[in-house]
């Protein structure tokens, strides 16, 4: 694995990251800053930032960390003004702050399906549109963070699927709209990874679930996807998907569409508290 790191070199390259104090996102910092790039790291938690900034001051690394809230417009915009006010350019925007939720479509509240969309949607446009003049200029790379739910709806995540359908959406109309400008544009889908997503997901209510439903240990280590999100950014790839797991989802989904339902309702349904039950 690190093999191939000694040859990816994002030395100089300005990478903007979402969601950046846990999970995947903190991951894809520590990542990127040991292959070269000047991290700037959004995320609502500034402590939180702030303590790995800290960290990485140690290793002679200097990241800029900014408070973000992402269904802000207007903090998006003071994410990409603080970027280009720091170093005058983005070489790469990685659109990975998300929240997910867990509840039947009759139960959910519609603030929580509105949240999610304002967060994982809104969230991506907002930083991808105030970014794109200088994506556009250095040729860069625009990466949203989704999901095998943005492939497939999954049960009981209505609003979070619904999210990441929309931003696979945004991100194929924005990758053929620029065809002859050298933007690249990266769709990375991580499967189940060992994050804190699904303890900080919504309930019907909106109220948060604390514990995971899943077995942590079993999944992806956020290391792991952030190191090959970087590799598939060096390498301009157009779609990541992780995990044997989700990739037989895409595929058995195009070819045997309801036999997938059925399967994935079972998979669902086996999970503690399901809400299929």
């Amino acid at each position: 694995m690190h093999g191939f790191s000694r040859k990816m070199d994002f030395k100089d390259k300005v990478i903007v990251i979402t969601g950046a104090s846990s999970g995947i996102g903190r991951a894809l910092l520590y990542e990127f800053s040991r292959l070269g790039g000047k991290v700037v790291a959004g995320a609502r938690s500034i402590d939180k930032l702030e303590q790995i900034q800290k960290d990485l001051e140690k290793s002679g690394i200097e990241i800029l960390p900014v408070k973000v809230d992402v269904s802000d417009e207007l903090q998006c915009k003071n994410l990409i003004d603080s970027a280009i006010n720091k170093h005058g350019k983005i070489d790469v925007l990685i659109n990975n702050a998300g929240i997910s939720m867990r509840a039947l479509f009759k139960d959910v509240q519609l603030k929580v399906i509105k949240q999610v969309m304002d967060v994982n949607f809104w969230g991506t446009v907002y930083c991808s549109k105030y970014a794109f003049p200088y994506l556009l200029e250095s040729k860069g790379s625009l990466v949203g963070v989704s999901s095998i739910a943005g492939y497939k709806g999954l049960p009981g995540r209505t609003a979070y699927s619904s999210s990441k359908f929309a931003i696979h959406g945004i991100l194929e109309v924005i990758r053929t709209e620029n065809i002859k400008t050298g933007l690249h544009v990266l769709i990375a889908c991580p499967g189940f990874t060992s994050s804190n997503i699904r303890n900080t997901a919504l309930a019907a209510d909106g109220s948060q679930q604390g514990e995971s439903p899943r077995d942590e240990k079993k999944m992806m280590s956020p290391e792991l996807v952030a190191h090959k999100i970087a590799r598939a950014v060096y390498l301009r790839k157009r779609r990541l998907t992780l995990t044997t797991q989700g990739k037989l989802t895409v595929i058995i989904n195009k070819i045997f569409p309801t036999l997938i339902d059925k399967l994935i309702y079972k998979h669902f349904a086996k999970e503690p508290d399901s809400p299929l039950n």
